[in-house]
């Protein structure tokens, strides 16, 4: 239980959800149109947005918006998106496929499958293994500690396999191994790194052998050939700017893959059961949760996130790259999935669980007015990274990624925060703001959040 009234009010705002009491979904494809005009045309939070559904009776795409923000074509059931992290939910499924074939197990170390010149960390005598890595629970750090990107718009472009093995042989676990939930990129890019290694092809290769090929999604892909490009609609940022695509050649497995609503309804489908495919088993393993207690109703699988909220359980996953959000999930008890995929990069997961059970509810979104971004040294970013803790068992994690800087709450989703000064930032999804605090010497010391007319601080912890 969340022990102040601002902390409660913080929760459901910046979750971007908040409860009613019907379950039942019976939005008309109008219903969705709308939802998707006011989310384009009247909040400006998108440029385009493409919703799929999935249940026994068939599937429906309903999309609203353009390629381009100031035209250019529909976007539509084909149209190519980014879909970052929502990649991990197809790694998982590879190494699922890799334990059904015998040559890995979940218990494995991961050092088992990387160069003897490798040093992976351990912690008390334990070794990390494929399932740490598949649930975030491996005490690797979110991001590789060597992360100096040349590109801040392509930020992983350049981060090279030898990198990510320096990373590795000099890492310091902080926490126990299997112990607690810390989502970590590193930690799944690896897993896909291993994969391919096991099986002596690329990540990529990998997926379209064992995933696309059987379900037949002929559109998911890293490299686009030029058919694909043609139907891959640009990116762009929160503010609607033009945003450049991202390249993950060594973290693949964590967000590298594209894909359009028709290829990820598939995939749903077949995780459902909906549709008859050989892989079917395979996924379904994939959906049996692993760790418990990540958050507040929330536990993961191999690659899913697993929520349970008002008696039903949704599984699911999103993904964000710098011009793109997703998000694919699916309720195994009603057979009903959904899939979002925007070419901008404010949140669309509110929209995606609202699909799969109204009492997820879809909040008033104003329309960002009256603040603008200023220009900062991204390295100063670095000094306000760290925990902040605003009740018992509630803290604010701040995590540099490349030129952007987020703000997580226990139990919530990261969102990006923009610089309005050196010390006061803005949200763009939600009406709030954070104004770190210093001391004489300088450094961080608090933040404190502007929300609904309050101002709780945060102490910094680490």
């Amino acid at each position: 239980m969340m022990k102040t009234i601002a902390c409660i009010t913080l929760y459901c705002v910046l979750a971007a959800t908040s409860f009613s009491h019907a379950g039942e979904t019976s939005l008309t494809d109008s219903d969705i149109k709308t939802i998707l005009r006011e989310r384009i045309e009247v909040a400006k939070k998108a440029v385009g947005i493409v919703v799929g559904i999935v249940d026994e009776h068939g599937t429906r795409v309903v999309s609203c918006g353009r390629f381009e923000r100031d035209g250019g074509r529909e976007v539509d059931a084909n149209t190519v998106f980014e879909i970052g992290s929502a990649t991990k939910a197809f790694t998982c499924v590879l190494l699922q496929d890799m334990v059904e074939r015998r040559k890995m197990k979940l218990d494995d170390p991961v050092a088992k499958y990387l160069p003897k010149s490798v040093k992976m960390p351990t912690r008390g005598g334990k070794e990390v293994t494929l399932l740490d890595l598949a649930t975030h629970t491996s005490a690797l750090p979110r991001m590789p500690d060597n992360f100096a990107p040349k590109d801040e718009h392509n930020p992983y472009a350049d981060f090279t396999v030898a990198q990510m093995y320096a990373c590795l042989s000099g890492c310091k676990l902080t926490r126990d191994i299997g112990a607690k939930y810390e989502y970590s990129n590193l930690g799944m890019g690896l897993l896909g790194h291993v994969l391919a290694l096991k099986a002596g092809r690329s990540y990529e290769t990998l997926v379209v052998e064992r995933i696309c090929r059987p379900l037949k999604m002929e559109s998911t892909r890293i490299k686009l050939d030029a058919k694909l490009k043609a139907r891959l609609a640009p990116g762009h940022t929160e503010t609607g700017e033009p945003q450049a695509n991202w390249d993950l050649p060594t973290l693949a497995g964590a967000g590298a893959l594209r894909s359009t609503a028709n290829d990820l309804l598939t995939f749903l489908s077949a995780n459902l059961g909906l549709a008859k495919s050989s892989l079917t088993p395979t996924l379904r393993k994939s959906h049996v949760v692993r760790f418990r207690g990540a958050a507040p109703d929330l536990d993961l699988a191999l690659g899913w996130h697993v929520l349970r909220k008002f008696g039903v359980e949704i599984i699911w996953h999103n993904g964000k790259t710098g011009g793109y959000v997703s998000f694919m999930g699916f309720d195994p008890a009603k057979r009903r999935g959904v899939a979002v995929l925007s070419n901008s990069a404010n949140t669309v997961d509110d929209i995606g669980l609202h699909l799969l059970d109204s009492r997820y509810e879809l909040p008033k979104i104003k329309p960002t007015e009256g603040r603008k971004v200023a220009e900062v040294d991204y390295s100063s970013y670095d000094a306000y990274a760290g925990r902040y803790e605003m009740a018992p068992n509630i803290f604010f994690t701040i995590r540099r990624d490349g030129g952007r800087l987020t703000a997580q709450l226990t139990g919530q989703h990261a969102m990006e925060i923009f610089p309005e000064s050196k010390t006061e930032f803005f949200y763009k999804a939600v009406d709030a703001q954070i104004t770190f605090v210093k001391n004489d010497k300088g450094e961080v010391i608090a933040l404190i959040l502007h929300q609904n007319g309050q101002h709780p601080a945060a102490m910094k912890v680490k």
